[in-house]
């Protein structure tokens, strides 16, 4: 790519002028121990001067996660495996977007300048972040963002009910239905949900890449975890399994938990727990 295709200034509708034909993508870190990592901008660049976040203009064929982790390695020096993204907000302009990917990461991450875009690089609390000279964008979103900041979004998926969901034969191979299940939502852990799907309420800017804890029983036990899905067996009742799994998620009170299942009684006693409850058909109509 050119810097006569994505990488140069546009006019929107709002009157301003942005960085990034394709719209632009910024990574905010989170870490309970610090803060958030925000970035001291070079007197030079667009905006100069003011704080933000690592972050810059999409690449051609690139999403937004691969835009904010890419940036992050380029002026911060954080490499994508220091973090989990777990949400992304997204302020529309209408010809223009600029997405702030929300993820969590340790106190071991040592970020630093790692380009001439950057000037500092600090952890901020974050009820001082309002107290800094902060780039007009940054700062109309920043109360949005601060309500979500190290929150995920934990999906609890009652593998039993959602395969009896669907006539694809599964009575004939649990297991491998739920070995197919567990495949397909290794794929919505990278796709992520829009907000309205989970129910989680934040709006209709937010998509959340999920982290799926999948619960099996019966001939499907012993089911192999893989890279996005924990897989869970039950010993012996499935409800029961589920239920522990929800209030164990529900001990970090900040995470938004959905369990997707029909069975009305277990729906009861995860939402008693404070969880959200999701239908099987909504999560099958996300995997097809």
């Amino acid at each position: 790519m050119t810097p006569k295709t994505a990488n140069r200034f546009v006019r929107c509708s709002c009157g301003r002028l942005h960085w990034g034909a394709l719209g632009a993508a910024g990574l905010l870190l989170c870490d309970p121990a610090r803060g958030v990592l925000l970035q001291r901008r070079a007197w030079w660049v667009h905006n100069g001067s003011t704080w933000a976040l690592p972050g810059g203009a999409l690449e051609i064929g690139e999403t937004v996660r691969e835009a904010a982790a890419r940036e992050a390695w380029e002026e911060a020096d954080v490499p994508s495996s220091a973090f989990r993204a777990t949400s992304a907000f997204v302020l529309d302009h209408g010809a223009w977007q600029y997405t702030t990917v929300l993820g969590v990461t340790g106190s071991d991450l040592e970020a630093r300048v790692a380009n001439e875009e950057s000037a500092e690089l600090r952890w901020i609390p974050p009820g001082e972040v309002p107290d800094l000279k902060l780039h007009r964008d940054f700062a109309e979103v920043w109360p949005t963002l601060r309500a979500q900041l190290g929150r995920e979004l934990v999906l609890v998926v009652d593998a039993a009910n959602v395969m009896g969901s669907r006539p694809d034969g599964w009575w004939r191979d649990r297991r491998g239905a739920a070995e197919r299940l567990r495949d397909q939502l290794a794929g919505l852990a990278v796709e992520g949900l829009d907000d309205a799907v989970t129910g989680i309420g934040a709006g209709p800017q937010w998509r959340w890449w999920p982290r799926v804890v999948l619960v099996v029983e019966g001939k499907a036990r012993g089911v192999s975890t893989i890279p996005g899905v924990d897989v869970v067996s039950a010993d012996t009742d499935g409800d029961s399994k589920i239920v522990e799994v929800t209030a164990d998620a529900r001990t970090r009170t900040t995470d938004h938990v959905v369990v997707a299942t029909a069975d009305r009684e277990l729906r009861g006693r995860v939402s008693a727990l404070g969880a959200g409850v999701l239908g099987p058909g909504a999560l099958l109509r996300e995997l097809s």
